[in-house]
């Protein structure tokens, strides 16, 4: 009997778009063409010009000044020594689990596994908390203190929206089909509404006398107004709940395909609950949970409605500085670097947010 010769080459089983897909395709091209490709592209060739010192115009001559005011000694310098701090503080915490394992047994199960993860937190806990302390303390300038007060301000939006908006999507996935329809158009409602006219109506629920204070004194809380408007605390108020829903959806979207067998096994399995959301049920639907932090902490960063209405241009963040040097200052090429760095920020965290997802589901 002849044997039979083994295959040496896989099928490819993907089926390919004909004509008529890359036709579908054509609107988004375009438009991604019109609309995000072309102001990248006319930004970073701007970045490369120079500024008119008489008029404020941008000279179309090609220089690296603006990415050298961007990038000064000083600011390479606090960054070093951030990454320096970071450092030390990560082997620090790893050398204080591995000898918690080896003096306690549940410390041993605890951090079984777990020594690169504790190193990365702790490495970016050091670094951060290192360069807030010499962006602060240091002569640097204001811009490299706005840059990472916008971090600080994106970030805590993000873990506000990430605590808010996970019990909320797990509980409207997790309803009957009629409430779940009736719970997600309460968080589409919003979008039905300008944006400027949702943020108009909080500058009038957190003045001195607006619906909130006026609230607060019928209920004999306060004596005298609770200053928001114009604050950072304001700043974060509207920043959460501009950017709720979109922590919310995608979230949602990974409970509802969530296999509720899986819990079911984890329960019988003697888990309890604390035991079955950590194991099971936070890592089936941590897709959605990276999509919602992408989709809040990029916008966040370079927001600039919001901190210049809620906030009283009082707390500036990136979005407010480029819009300063492009339009007020009339320095349209600093902006455009300022502008083109974020955007490569963006594309970097983007990436990172988007290779641990398929790692995870890998």
């Amino acid at each position: 009997m002849a044997a039979i010769a083994p295959m040496t080459h896989s099928l490819d089983t993907r089926r390919r778009p004909g004509v008529a897909g890359w036709l579908l395709m054509t609107p988004l091209v375009l438009w991604m063409a019109a609309l995000v490709i072309a102001p990248a592209a006319i930004m970073l060739v701007y970045s490369f010009s120079e500024r008119n010192p008489d008029t404020g115009a941008a000279t179309f001559a090609f220089t690296l000044d603006n990415y050298r005011e961007l990038f000064q000694s000083a600011y390479l310098r606090v960054f070093a020594l951030s990454l320096l701090c970071g450092a030390v503080v990560a082997t620090a915490m790893v050398a204080a689990a591995a000898a918690a394992c080896k003096a306690w047994l549940w410390a041993a199960d605890l951090f079984k596994g777990q020594r690169q993860r504790i190193g990365m937190i702790s490495f970016i806990l050091g670094f951060w908390i290192a360069i807030n302390f010499l962006a602060r303390s240091g002569n640097e300038g204001q811009l490299l203190k706005i840059i990472v007060d916008s971090i600080n301000y994106a970030g805590l939006s993000t873990i506000i929206c990430v605590l808010v908006g996970y019990p909320a999507a797990y509980f409207i996935g997790r309803s009957r089909e009629s409430v779940r329809n009736l719970l997600l158009m309460a968080v589409m409602i919003p979008f039905w509404t300008s944006f400027l006219v949702r943020t108009y109506a909080w500058i009038t629920i957190l003045s001195d006398n607006g619906l909130l204070n006026s609230l607060l004194k019928w209920m004999d809380l306060i004596n005298e107004p609770i200053m928001l408007k114009d604050t950072p605390t304001a700043v974060m108020i509207g920043l959460v709940y501009t950017y709720l829903p979109f922590m919310i959806l995608p979230i949602y979207g990974s409970v509802e395909r969530l296999d509720n067998a899986m819990v079911e096994a984890a329960f019988d399995l003697g888990a309890g609950p604390l035991r079955a959301f950590w194991g099971v049920i936070l890592p089936l639907t941590r897709p959605g949970v990276v999509a919602g932090i992408l989709l809040v902490f990029i916008p966040a960063i370079g927001m600039f409605a919001v901190n210049d209405m809620l906030g009283g241009r009082n707390v500036p963040m990136i979005g407010s500085e480029i819009e300063r040097h492009a339009i007020r200052a009339r320095n349209l090429p600093f902006g455009a670097a300022l502008g083109t760095v974020l955007l490569v920020v963006f594309v970097i965290i983007y990436y990172l947010g988007t290779r641990r997802r398929e790692v995870s589901l890998g």
